[in-house]
């Protein structure tokens, strides 16, 4: 016995069994459109004699012959097949017509089989019409006891009529419907025309059609979806505004996207208004019934309806993407096809059907006409076939004494035997004559068909034209030409001035700026962000929630997301994990974050690192973000990027340092650089400094420079006392280092009528007006900001610019703490 490694096995089986799920179960036949289950279906309700035009059966007894004979499953599944095949929201065009519960579009379950009824469809007929002439093959059952279809003999090219969908073993299909009259142009064209493009094809198949109406938005998406077999779509719901007697708005909803639980919706949307995120509802009901849908949002006054439909769009399933992906089984593989594909492949498939129905017709009016030329033969000798016949001993000798006198085949001897005496008639001869030259022009015809391929085509053409003045609808689907207006969540939410809070271990949050209030200088503050031990605030930014915020990682990343996609919190709430919104590595973090607008052409991101490398790049470079981020530098290994500022050509930069020490440059002097590049030096640092902060100069109003110490120190510093030098030098002195100041924090220039918040280790925060610090020179250590422990420092601090908050009067106090 041989033995195989369990690798092999395994392999061998797994492949078996994921071929069988493609090809047996999941992904349907591209020349009928159907899965095996539906195709056993309807040929178990053909064999049943259940067709449209007669009594309807019980479901029950319908699965039991399918599931008995054909597809050995569980009747649940089977059952679950045939209620889909009956739905009217889930089929364009039913296959099955049901009587009883069959489900509903709120995701009701059908009832029982035992209570439903079912037939076929008229549309249905047509898929098994002439499948007794040998169109298709037959294959043995499960059990090899019986004959079934490989594939039926459709007239309609199902496969785009009602779509698919389904999941296999490694690959899955998902193909829209459509509408048949469309189709069938489209068809008809590629018969006539099959060089013709996807383009002329789609000048007919305009795009889906979906049973549940609703808008689609095609665009690129479908264009590629017809010309690849992949591509996505968006599909949008049909609101109305409706105004009642007293000036009431209501938004009813009458059509909502395919495939959607119109309940779960409703849910979806009262758990909204219930959250807060659509505001103006004051009621909200289901009013849908058999004649339609019809769900209702009653306004309160002075509400914007087109506001709240934004929000509904944006927050539910009222809006939503359909990912074609056009996977079918043709020659016994699975493959993705495009439109033309599709059809082409139905159309070759209606080629082989007329043509083996054609044979199986010709067969048969051949035959009969050998039988009717025996006929004629003997009615034009009756006298002579009857004399042999009255001569002849028994029936086989009078078949061969009527063989041998007149030159017949056995069958047609046969058939003079068989024949009636009233054929003896002149009536009835006279009718045997027409039969025969009625049969002799019927051989020409399907001989015509067989011959001619421009007549076989024009079978075909009229079948399908047939379908269509038949079966065809209008659409449902209401297709725009144009993509759907971007949603824009700041449509939605007022550009309202905000702190973004960010911690050392990642913790960020957004906080409206009027929950900080203004305070005398030297005050303590009110209490700020709760972190757990060992975490604290390192970067604080007043901004407003419709810009930019930028985010620039120590390794040299850029993230880009608008201020109001960062959650919003409390001011002593910790806030969100930044791995929530950013994927960081491991050992990465937020090194700075820059807030703007617009990424303009003539402005520039200045570069700064730890170890005094700078590099000035256009932000138009930037201006494309992935939602995983781009390079914006590249570093040592060592090094570490600190900040990055927004400069133009004619700005000056400011690198300050730990120790004390600056150096002020044209950012000229920085040629621009690459998207990726390294940089240039900044500054020669002496052993054991570092750079701590970059600035900018070239504000007419911001002339003075604010550095602030770790020991709560700060000064203003008139510019011009730092004298402009060439990049790459020592630098000079900026701030008068001691024990009681601590090392350096940072820089920022600062006009006199500005304010600044300042943060503690101890998460208390301060803001205080740029008046109430010292203008100072160049060399000296500054005054005290605020009062701190012995074991606190000063770890962030931001401007607030064009802050006129008044100051409450619980604050008049200098030195007075308020807890929130």
């Amino acid at each position: 016995m041989s033995q195989i490694t369990i690798e092999e096995e395994l392999k061998k089986s797994y492949l078996e069994y994921s071929l069988s799920v493609i090809i047996g179960r999941a992904i349907p036949d591209v020349r009928d459109g159907l899965k095996p289950v539906h195709r056993r279906i309807l040929y178990a309700m053909h064999e049943l004699g259940n067709s449209y035009n007669r009594s309807y059966k019980k479901s029950a007894r319908v699965v039991g012959d399918v599931i008995g004979k054909y597809h050995p499953h569980g009747d649940s599944a089977v059952y679950d097949a045939l209620v889909r095949m009956a739905q009217e929201f889930s089929m364009r065009d039913p296959l099955v017509d049901g009587q009883g519960n069959f489900g509903s579009i709120d995701g009701d379950a059908a009832a029982a089989m035992r209570y439903t009824e079912a037939r076929m469809s008229k549309l249905s007929s047509e898929f098994l019409a002439d499948l007794e002439k040998k169109t298709v093959d037959f294959r043995d059952n499960y059990d090899n006891s019986l004959q079934e279809p490989s594939v039926l003999p459709t007239k309609v090219p199902n496969l785009l009529l009602n779509g698919t969908s389904g999941i296999a073993v490694g690959m899955a299909t998902n193909i829209p419907p459509h509408n048949l009259g469309e189709l069938i142009d489209g068809t008809v064209l590629l018969l006539d025309n099959p060089e013709c493009t996807i383009d002329d094809l789609m000048v007919h198949i305009k795009g889906p059609d979906f049973p549940t109406g609703a808008l689609c938005f095609g665009g690129k998406g479908l264009v590629e979806a017809y010309k690849t077999g992949r591509g996505s779509i968006k599909i949008r719901g049909v609101v109305e505004v409706e105004e009642n007697s007293k000036g009431r708005q209501s938004i009813v909803i009458t059509q909502i996207p395919y495939a959607l639980n119109k309940s779960s919706m409703v849910e979806k949307i009262a758990l909204l208004v219930g959250e807060g995120k659509i505001e103006g509802v004051s009621d909200l009901r289901d009013e849908s019934d058999r004649k339609g849908i019809r769900v209702v949002i009653d306004l309160k006054r002075g509400a914007i309806a087109d506001i709240i439909i934004n929000s509904l769009y944006k927050f539910t399933q009222l809006e939503t993407s359909f990912g074609i992906n056009m996977m079918a089984v043709s020659g016994n593989r699975p493959m993705l096809m495009n439109i033309k594909q599709i059809l082409s492949a139905f159309l070759e498939h209606r080629r082989e059907v007329v043509i083996r129905r054609t044979r199986f017709d010709l067969d048969k009016c051949e035959k009969r006409a050998h039988i009717l030329e025996g006929l004629r033969i003997a009615l034009d000798n009756i006298d002579e076939v009857v004399k042999i016949i009255r001569a002849s001993s028994n029936s086989d000798e009078a078949r061969i004494g009527l063989m041998d006198r007149f030159e017949l085949s056995k069958v047609q001897a046969q058939a003079i035997l068989d024949m009636r005496l009233q054929r003896l008639t002149n009536l009835e001869h006279e009718k045997l004559l027409e039969e025969y030259a009625e049969i002799l022009k019927k051989i020409e015809y399907f001989k015509s068909i067989l011959e001619n391929e421009d007549v076989l085509k024009s079978v075909i053409r009229d079948e399908l034209v047939h379908i269509k003045e038949s079966y065809a609808t209008e659409r449902k689907t209401v297709l725009m030409d144009h993509n759907p207006d971007d949603i824009d969540i700041e449509d939605l939410i007022p550009d309202d001035d905000a702190v973004i809070t960010l911690s050392r271990r990642g913790y960020i949050k957004r906080t409206p700026l009027s929950n900080y209030h203004k305070q005398k200088r030297g005050g303590k503050g009110i209490a700020g962000v709760q972190t757990k031990d060992g975490d604290f605030i390192h970067t604080f930014l007043t901004t407003s929630n419709h810009q930019f915020l930028v985010l620039f990682t120590t390794k040299g990343k850029m993230f880009k997301i608008k201020v109001h996609q960062v959650p919003e919190a409390s001011r002593i709430a910790r806030g969100a994990h930044i791995a929530n919104l950013l994927p960081l590595e491991k050992d990465e973090s937020i090194a700075t974050a820059l807030t703007m607008r617009e990424f303009e052409e003539d402005r520039f991101f200045l570069f700064v690192t730890r170890n005094g490398m700078v590099k000035r790049s256009s932000i138009a470079l930037y201006r494309n973000c992935r939602q995983s981020g781009i390079r914006a530098v590249s570093m040592k290994e060592e090094d570490q990027l600190i900040t990055v500022q927004e400069v133009n050509i004619d700005s000056e930069a400011v690198l300050v340092t730990k120790n004390g020490t600056s150096i002020r440059f044209s950012c000229q002097d920085a040629r621009a650089m690459g998207r990726v590049a390294s940089g240039v030096k900044g500054i020669a640092l002496r052993p054991g400094d570092e750079v701590v902060s970059g600035v900018v100069t070239g504000d007419e109003e911001r002339v003075q420079l604010l550095t602030v110490s770790e020991g709560g120190y700060g000064k203003r510093t008139d510019i011009e006392q730092h004298r402009l030098q060439t990049r790459g030098g020592k630098g000079i002195i900026s701030m008068r280092v001691t024990a009681k100041t601590g090392k350096v924090l940072g820089s920022i220039m600062v006009s006199v009528d500005d304010e600044v918040v300042l943060l503690t280790s101890a998460n208390k925060i301060i803001r205080l007006g740029i008046k109430d610090v010292s203008l100072v020179g160049r060399a000296t250590q500054g005054v005290r900001l605020v009062r701190m422990d012995d074991d606190d420092q000063v770890v962030g601090f931001d401007l607030v610019i064009d802050a006129n908050e008044e100051i409450p009067a619980d604050f008049e106090s200098e030195g007075e703490e308020t807890t929130s």
